[in-house]
C-alpha cells in the first residue's frame, strides 16, 4: 500500500468510528493518518523518521520552523490528552483537522 492509500484508509476508519460513537478510536485513526503523512514528509526531505509512533512524530513536527502556524496547531490538537470524561480540552474536530494536516503537509 502506498502512503496516500494508507492515509485514506485511516481517515475512513476514523469516520466509521465516529459514526459508531467511538470518538476515542476516531482520534487514534486521525493521529495515525497524520503519522503516515509525517513519515512521507520526512522521507521527501531525505530524513529517516526517528520513530514509528505518530504521537512522537507529531511532537517532533510541532518544532519544525517550516511548518505553518495552522499545521502546528493541528499537531498540537492531535497530541492533546483527553480529560477524565474522555473529552478533548478544546473544541476541535480531529478527523477534519487530520485530513487538512495530511493534505497541506504533502502538497
Amino acid at each position: 500500500m502506498n502512503w496516500q492509500t494508507e492515509i485514506d484508509a485511516e481517515l475512513e476508519k476514523a469516520t466509521q468510528a465516529r459514526a459508531l460513537n467511538n470518538e476515542g478510536q476516531a482520534r487514534v485513526c486521525a493521529r495515525r493518518a497524520a503519522g503516515i503523512a509525517i513519515r512521507e514528509y520526512l522521507a521527501r526531505q531525505g530524513i529517516r523518521p526517528p520513530s514509528t509512533s505518530a504521537y512522537d512524530l507529531l511532537n517532533l513536527l510541532k518544532d519544525d520552523p517550516r511548518l505553518s502556524p495552522d499545521l502546528k496547531q493541528i499537531a498540537d490538537h492531535l497530541t492533546l490528552r483527553v480529560t477524565e470524561e474522555f473529552k478533548l480540552p478544546v473544541d476541535a474536530d480531529l478527523v477534519a483537522e487530520a485530513r487538512k494536516f495530511c493534505e497541506d503537509l504533502l502538497k
